[in-house]
């Protein structure tokens, strides 16, 4: 989408397009597209359309609420930060008592509205004048523009005195896809941490999967999932991790946070009566041991993040399951027991097994009422299946 396009999607004739294509169905863009171009400008017409088919994407980072008044880039929607972790992330920052940020690379500005409706002034910089002009759009849709101020240019020009805090969330895709090196980001991982000692506070945007020894000296590395998937990592300076909590994993929507990063990893037993799958931050923030520690909980095996204990006991952090049949791994013996049992519904989950949930799944061809969730792992080294059923603690 060229810049001009846009600019034409915010005149009162691309209002009127925008409003009447609200709820249009993607099946229909041919027949809509079709009737709307005896009236308009062809060009309008597809740059209306491309932006009600981004707005429907869009609804499930920024929900459906705030997109369908939002405009967006097809990088901009792929890239943003969803509201959840935008929220919890400027929530953080308002706690820290910040007032005034840079945020650099905002992007179409996901994190500069989560920042303002936290009562924070933004600064907000990114180098495309079409990203820019689709983020002040946003601001001023949202009734923000009071609070945010856009910038086009360069991050490493902007001068960082008078701010509290910066947030710098890097490019970490290139013409090849995902860029898994820091220093390969844009801007490299090492230019952010310069800047983030330039303030008060500050919180760079990582990979999930940044190698702990990446991790900078002096910062705090935070681990986000939300609804159990991992959304990101953040590395926080001036929050204090020299008290002996460097990891953090934070699980929204619920809000709860676990630091630590100190223990040793807990022993591998055999496999007990219950068996506890730590969220995805838990384990990335390498979090397992404190968990293990709240459940009075071992490992199933010293390289897979699976504990087990005797007891079933309430944790926002993992989720328990009742096992019933601790099996070598074989295809034949797997379906005997669920034909046997009449289950028609397996939940297959893996961790350290090559077989594939999926293919797993096709091969089974369950049959039944009842319901099942198998496991494909390794215990002591050995491929293993494990077959359960979700599992609730007791209440108090």
């Amino acid at each position: 989408m060229e810049i001009e396009s846009f600019r034409a999607l915010l005149t009162d004739e691309g209002q009127a397009l925008l409003a009447e294509l609200a709820d249009h169905s993607p099946g229909q863009e041919l027949a809509v597209a079709t009737r709307l171009r005896r009236d308009h400008d062809a060009e309008l017409v597809s740059a209306a359309i491309g932006q009600a088919r981004l707005r429907q994407r869009a609804a499930a980072k920024f929900g459906a609420a705030d997109a369908a008044r939002m405009y967006f880039t097809p990088d901009g929607v792929e890239q943003a930060t969803r509201t959840s972790v935008a929220t919890w992330r400027a929530e953080r920052f308002k706690a820290l008592g910040v007032r005034r940020l840079a945020d650099l690379c905002s992007g179409v500005g996901g994190d500069a509205i989560a920042l303002a409706r936290a009562g924070i002034e933004v600064l907000a910089v990114d180098r495309s004048p079409l990203t820019c002009a689709v983020a002040e759009a946003n601001a001023t849709a949202l009734g923000l523009d009071g609070l945010i101020e856009q910038h086009c240019g360069d991050v490493a020009d902007v001068p960082l005195n008078g701010f509290d805090a910066v947030f710098v969330d890097p490019a970490r895709r290139g013409g090849r896809g995902r860029i898994f090196d820091p220093e390969a980001y844009s801007p490299p991982l090492s230019w952010a941490v310069g800047a983030a000692l330039q303030t008060r506070f500050a919180a760079l945007k990582v990979a999930p999967g940044i190698p702990h020894e990446a991790v900078p000296e002096g910062a705090e590395a935070e681990w986000v999932s939300d609804g159990g998937d991992v959304k990101e990592a953040v590395l926080w300076f001036g929050t204090g991790p020299a008290q002996g909590q460097p990891h953090r994993a934070t699980l929204l929507p619920a809000g709860v946070t676990l630091t630590g990063g100190r223990l040793p990893d807990p022993e591998a037993v055999p496999v007990r009566r219950y068996l506890y799958e730590p969220d995805g931050a838990v384990i990335r923030a390498h979090l397992v041991a404190e968990v293990a520690e709240q459940l009075d909980a071992a490992l199933i095996d010293p390289t897979i993040a699976y504990l087990t204990a005797d007891e079933l006991r309430p944790t926002p952090f993992a989720t328990g399951y009742e096992i019933t049949d601790v099996l070598p791994f074989g295809l034949k013996k797997l379906k005997a027991l669920l034909r046997e049992r009449r289950v028609g519904t397996v939940v297959v989950k893996k961790r350290g097994s090559a077989v594939e949930p999926e293919e797993l799944r096709r091969k089974l061809k369950p049959e039944g009422p009842n319901s099942c969730t198998v496991f494909l792992t390794r215990v002591a080294g050995a491929p293993t299946m494990l077959l359960g059923q979700p599992a609730t603690p007791p209440a108090g």
